[in-house]
């Protein structure tokens, strides 16, 4: 079984979109382990604030199925494939981490948001602190706690998923 990290963010109906989100996640992979839920301001555009989380799972897929069923799952949910890089978005699905695979295709693993938004780095180091980057081998613990955390306001917001994962 593979370990996976996933960022989900939305800034379109949010509370819904977790929950959507989630709902579906579930559905495809089974238990999840949840960061906490966090507002952000959008990044590289004018647009309202999102909510963003990282989750955790395990999988027995492969890269290029997960990255299928992520794609299946945004579509579902209101996704345009013709919408730009910064735009709003009903619901993102970013494959972060799988176990320790460095790949460009068919998904970048591990994602270079990982170290640039606060919004990625900082569920994921709640969820997996002792957990190293497989390129940068530090844990995400000490890459949070080194990131200028000044440069992206970042605030945590109740979570209220009803299933039966609980919040980290």
């Amino acid at each position: 079984m593979a370990e996976i990290y996933i960022s989900l963010g939305t800034n379109i109906n949010r509370a819904f979109h977790v929950q959507q989100g989630l709902d579906a996640l579930s559905h495809h992979f089974g238990e999840l382990k949840l960061s906490s839920l966090f507002e952000s301001d959008s990044i590289g555009f004018e647009g309202t604030a999102f909510y963003n989380l990282v989750v955790g799972l395990s999988t027995d897929l492969s890269v290029a199925e997960v990255v299928k069923i992520l794609r299946e799952i945004e579509i579902a949910n209101g996704r345009s494939l013709a919408s730009k890089k910064f735009s709003p978005r009903t619901l993102d699905l970013d494959l972060l981490l799988y176990d320790d695979l460095v790949l460009e295709s068919p998904a970048q693993i591990p994602r270079d948001e990982i170290t640039t938004n606060a919004f990625v780095l900082w569920p994921l180091s709640q969820i997996v602190p002792k957990l190293k980057h497989p390129i940068l081998h530090q844990n995400y613990e000490s890459l949070w706690e080194e990131y200028d955390q000044t440069s992206q306001q970042l605030k945590i917001m109740p979570l209220n998923w009803n299933s039966k994962s609980e919040p980290y």
